[in-house]
């Protein structure tokens, strides 16, 4: 599965009423850890299925970015049931955010 691009109006299908767990990726085109992420994250969508990966440009998606507190990138947010469960920053290991996912 490839990742989906969550905006304010797919947020509450994409997202909230998913029946697998999600990971947030809030990135900017202009961030370079986001960069170095990005195959981590794009890796975990192509290879797990029980789980969607979303990704928020924080440029374009301020009320999500505000919604979510969001202070440094890249940030990731897991949410299961519509409920975050918990939130990293930084660049982490892939095993790390699949652990996160609880499909590690």
């Amino acid at each position: 599965m490839d990742t989906v691009t969550i905006t304010k109006d797919n947020f509450i299908d994409e997202v909230l009423n998913s029946p697998k767990p999600v990971l947030l990726d809030f990135w900017a085109s202009w961030c370079l850890p986001c960069r170095i992420a990005a195959s981590i994250v794009e890796e975990i969508a192509a290879e797990n299925p029980e789980a969607k990966v979303g990704k928020v440009n924080v440029d374009e998606e301020r009320e999500l970015v505000e919604a979510f507190n969001i202070m440094a990138m890249p940030t990731f947010v897991v949410l299961k049931d519509g409920k975050v469960v918990s939130a990293f920053s930084g660049v982490k290991p892939k095993a790390y955010m699949l652990d996160m996912l609880g499909i590690g």
